[in-house]
């Protein structure tokens, strides 16, 4: 049996990119001397079809983010586990989830006006699309900050999506299951914050 299976693999570029605008948290893995450094930050999609991204300096995955080195990126999607009680017919639990692995080269921006300018287009993105907050040019906290920052781009050189949804199972239960889905994160980050942050 091929592995991944074909059915929870997503190769439209487009559904990935999706995934990426709207979950854009992503973890970065890069490695050095066989050891994993591992980083996770908001990364932009961009208009050149690059990955843009600011790290600081202090964190030891910052020197590896330049010189074409070799990166993975994940990003992460709605998941949750999936019981057989929400199926019309019989089935055995699962996990279902959507990810976009992708692979890539990290190049440094060094120039600090468009490491400048590179903070307020993300802040506008992750606004978006009320603006409730606007990053100002000239934010003294933002320009006292700009040299403890590095901004990189991320050239894309492969792209894997793991949608698994239950696409193997009868319409009826994907149906099921993508209203568990939805059902199930909302309930759990809710229950999750509850139990964890009480005020």
């Amino acid at each position: 049996m091929k592995y991944p299976p074909k059915h929870h693999q997503d190769n439209d570029i487009n559904h990935m990119i999706e995934v990426i605008k709207t979950y854009p948290l992503a973890t970065l893995i890069s490695v050095k001397n066989n050891t994993p450094l591992i980083t996770h930050l908001p990364l932009i999609y961009n208009e050149t079809g690059k990955l843009i991204g600011h790290i600081d300096i202090y964190n030891p995955q910052a020197e590896l983010m330049k010189d074409d080195n070799d990166i993975t990126i994940i990003f992460s999607g709605p998941q949750c586990y999936i019981s057989p009680s929400i199926y019309a017919s019989r089935q055995l639990p699962t996990w279902n989830y959507i990810k976009v692995h992708l692979k890539g080269k990290v190049k440094a921006i060094e120039s600090k006006e468009a490491l400048k300018q590179s903070l307020i287009t993300m802040t506008e993105f992750l606004e978006a699309p009320d603006h409730k907050y606007v990053l100002e040019p000239d934010n003294r906290a933002m320009n006292g900050y700009l040299e403890y920052i590095n901004m990189f781009e991320i050239t894309i050189d492969s792209w894997e999506g793991k949608f698994k949804l239950s696409q193997d199972k009868n319409l009826k239960d994907t149906e099921f299951a993508r209203a568990e889905l939805i059902r199930a994160n909302q309930a759990s980050v809710e229950a999750f914050l509850e139990k964890c942050f009480k005020i």
